[in-house]
């Protein structure tokens, strides 16, 4: 890892979306919670209160900054579907 700000590289945007992709992905979505809950299982306070990088989130925070955004996904997910003119939310 060259950066630890992106300890999984850093984003690469894929132009051409396909089906087949959409289906990767979603399955990659539902499939999270249980690896999250795996990755993190037998931990004790010490390890979940240290940071992944000096200066960074620790676990525990990752662990909630995922749940968090994954349930503010589905709330605007849910009112794009739901109202008649959606407004985009912003984060402030």
């Amino acid at each position: 890892m060259n950066d630890l700000r992106y300890p999984i590289g850093e984003l690469q945007l894929t132009k051409d979306v396909t089906d087949g992709m959409r289906a990767d992905w979603t399955d990659e979505i539902a499939a999270a919670p249980k690896q999250l809950r795996s990755a993190i299982e037998g931990l004790d306070d010490h390890q979940l209160d240290t940071p992944y990088r000096p200066d960074g989130w620790t676990v525990r925070q990752v662990v909630h900054h995922v749940f968090d955004s994954h349930v503010n996904s589905y709330v605007r997910f849910k009112w794009a579907l739901s109202e008649d003119a959606p407004a985009i939310k912003v984060y402030d």
